[in-house]
């Protein structure tokens, strides 16, 4: 069936950037131009009246963690909690309303320790008060670390004796246990809590989908699948329950794995999932001061974050990536961690020159320095940038680095200085994938506090769109298929209340999703109705 859309604005994210009509057919963009001349052509079955709105490319997830969104859905959300009295009337609320015995494990997400007035991690006797009879795990806000109550502890075996992995740190005062740890630490014993009752990972998985649509977002990424997660992607193609595309990351050992047993996924979708290639870890959070930096946060003893990855292994990771032909993605935040990225893949690019062509990523870069950006432009790398940093943590970067250093993460203007592909994300569920929000965090680099970091690098709104369009698009190989309203391109498409380009930039954040479209069936209509109707 060809259907016209049309009554309101296009932007096409392409040349000439605003187009009249679009007719879609069988999932594709068939023709884009006049009205008249299009119905004349094309004789459309069907019309799609935008009453006004705006239609653009459906937006591109550039980094988050599929996975982890939709098991956040059966957590605790502590988002917003700022002492130990609201972090246990939340838990005993969500104990209540789930039901849950004594002796069955509690995951919790979304506390932050910045919001506490002492800006420290609860005690591990104040964790224990919380739900005694229950192991209680609760993670950080950035996911890059948590706590554990004594229950929790016991039952994976930690003990004061315990070696803390390489990379990570189990915390000690005393010589006894805190319940904190962070890095590799926190995700090696995360990944041995038990997993929910089948059926409730099934309808997380559709409801992560579910929230992802109502953001106007159609290609989705798992920013870090170990071997444990492939039959869970096996299950999703295998029944065909993917009504967005996902793009998942490995680390080394699970894309062995999956070349096994799922090779028809490497770089390629089946059934709407591929995987995209390598993950690594080169360091940890700049607001949970683990992210490695050259030079110390400020306060206390000179402190420079954590490493998490030797110089000879991450080596070895892009070694792997350009000899199987995939991407490699590495989490780099402090100036610290950009600079090892950029060291071994210089090396490594001289050994395997293909590896500029697989377009490597560097994920969130916050701290990279200017010099570090007119290397990345020399390498070939690509850019993804957490722009909403700026606002979720932009005082604590300021806290933590001075105001100069702060007002220079996420440099975006940097990167178009230099020509360096690059994308933005918001990490999800660190914070909601709520792209309209990157775009006004991006265009205004508020703080919550209202402060202006780093007017030097703001950018246009136009270019942000591009980030989170065809930027994206790019990123994932995929600029021929997505991120533009041009012929022949997949009918990914999102309509929005209003124009973000002819929107003042202050008011960025009052324009809504109004329905997002997947290879042309509607996947999200903000009255709530959610169906897999052909437009």
């Amino acid at each position: 069936m060809r259907t016209l859309i049309t009554g309101g604005k296009i932007i096409t994210m392409a040349d000439p950037l605003y187009a009249q009509a679009v007719v879609v057919e069988n999932g594709r963009i068939a023709a884009v131009g006049n009205e008249k001349e299009l119905i004349n052509t094309y004789h459309p079955q069907k019309k799609l009246d935008l009453n006004g709105a705006v239609l653009i490319p459906a937006f591109m997830d550039a980094h988050s963690h599929f996975t982890q969104t939709a098991y956040a859905l059966l957590q605790a959300d502590l988002s917003g909690v700022s002492n130990m009295q609201e972090i246990s009337q939340k838990i005993a609320g969500f104990i209540n309303e789930n039901h849950i015995k004594p002796g069955e494990w509690i995951l919790a997400r979304n506390y932050d320790h910045n919001l506490f007035s002492e800006k420290k991690n609860p005690a591990l006797p104040e964790i224990d008060q919380i739900c005694p009879e229950n192991p209680l795990v609760i993670q950080h806000k950035s996911g890059h670390m948590g706590l554990f109550n004594t229950p929790a502890l016991n039952a994976l075996g930690v003990t004061e004796n315990t070696v803390s992995p390489p990379g990570g740190k189990i915390e000690l005062q005393n010589g006894k246990l805190t319940g904190y740890m962070e890095e590799n630490a926190f995700f090696e014993y995360l990944k041995k809590t038990p997993q929910p009752p089948a059926e409730k990972i099934k309808k997380a998985l559709s409801d992560a989908q579910k929230k992802y649509a109502s953001y106007g977002i159609a290609t989705v990424q798992d920013g870090m699948a170990v071997k444990e997660m492939l039959p869970l992607y096996r299950s999703l193609t295998d029944c065909n329950s993917l009504f967005v595309d996902l793009v998942a990351y490995c680390d080394v050992a699970a894309l062995n794995f999956a070349e096994n047993e799922m090779p028809d996924t490497i770089m390629n979708y089946t059934h709407r999932f591929k995987i995209g290639g390598i993950k690594i870890f080169l360091d940890g959070s700049p607001q949970g001061r683990t992210a490695w930096m050259k030079t110390p946060y400020r306060g206390g003893e000179a402190y420079y974050g954590t490493p998490t990855m030797r110089e000879e292994d991450v080596y070895a990771a892009m070694k792997t990536a350009a000899q199987k032909q995939v991407q490699i993605l590495a989490h780099c935040n402090g100036d610290a961690a950009c600079e090892q990225f950029l060291n071994c893949l210089e090396r490594a690019e001289h050994e395997y020159p293909v590896l500029k062509d697989l377009r490597p990523v560097m994920i969130h870069a916050q701290f990279i320095t200017e010099d570090q950006v007119r290397r990345a432009a020399e390498l070939g790398v690509v850019l993804s940038f957490f722009s909403a940093h700026v606002y979720h943590w932009g005082d604590v970067h300021i806290e933590n680095f001075g105001f100069s250093r702060a007002s220079e993460i996420s440099p975006a203007a940097w990167a178009e200085k230099y020509g360096v592909p690059f994308t933005m994300h918001q990490d999800s569920p660190v914070i909601e994938p709520d792209m309209i929000e990157t775009l006004w965090c991006a265009a205004n680099r508020k703080t919550k506090n209202g402060r202006l970091l780093g007017a030097h690098q703001k950018i246009s709104v136009l270019r942000a769109l591009k980030a989170v369009t065809s930027g994206t698009a790019y990123q994932y190989f995929e600029e021929d298929k997505k991120g533009t309203i041009e012929p022949g391109k997949t009918a990914d498409l999102t309509v929005l209340s209003a124009d973000p380009l002819t929107t003042a930039p202050a008011d960025l954040r009052k324009i809504q999703v109004i329905k997002t479209i997947k290879n042309g069936s509607v996947i999200y209509e903000k009255t709530g109705i959610n169906s897999k109707k052909r437009i």
